[in-house]
């Protein structure tokens, strides 16, 4: 049978039709996530530059130009899986996260799963989301849609002011700040699930 190709480049694609990636340059991609991963878990990674990356990943300032814009765009591509993996339980997966709980045992749940979120890639959060790269984060609209609609369904006044009040304690820059006083994950989701029941009151 004839490979598939994709009709814009010509290169061999994949079964879904995306072009293929050429070994060199999956190789490549994977050296320079690993590199990244450990240069965000060793230090500061607002303070990693690409000439870091590049250098930790053993590969020219092109090469890794060619595929991340910035050290925000390396950041996001090592998150993304883990953003993924909680926005399907929180599609379909069981209540209180997914569907068929009160809109805010729901919120509860969902702050709860972002703390574990935080708690296990602060690193990577930090460095995906410095500033108002923050707000221009696929991700970012995701739980903002999630709560709005939560907010929606319990008929609490306004949820399009609200929402982003309510986003802002996650933060990962809010969350870094807590766990350097000392606060535990398990602190910090615990008051968020109480002010997710204050805002979101039965009835």
């Amino acid at each position: 049978m004839k490979p598939r190709t994709d009709l814009l480049t010509g290169r061999p694609a994949d079964e879904e039709g995306r072009p293929r990636e050429r070994a060199d340059a999956a190789r490549n991609r994977a050296k320079v996530l690993a590199a990244a991963a450990g240069l965000f878990a060793a230090r500061d990674p607002r303070g990693v530059t690409m000439d870091d990356i590049a250098k930790a990943a053993g590969v020219g300032r092109g090469t890794l130009y060619r595929r991340y814009p910035d050290t925000v765009s390396i950041a996001r591509a090592l998150l993304d899986e883990h953003e993924r993996a909680l926005q399907e339980r929180l599609l379909r997966g069981e209540p209180p996260l997914g569907p068929g709980a009160p809109p805010g045992e729901r919120l509860a749940a969902f702050y709860g799963a972002m703390v574990d979120l935080l708690e296990g890639h602060i690193a990577l959060v930090l460095g995906a989301e410095q500033g108002a790269a923050r707000f221009a984060a696929g991700a970012y609209g995701f739980w903002r849609a999630h709560v709005r609609a939560l907010l929606a369904e319990a008929g609490v006044p306004d949820p399009e002011a609200l929402v982003d009040i309510l986003l802002a304690p996650l933060g990962p820059d809010v969350y870094a700040e807590q766990r350097a006083r000392g606060l535990a994950p398990e602190r910090i989701a615990a008051a968020l699930a109480r002010l997710a029941r204050g805002v979101v009151a039965p009835g």
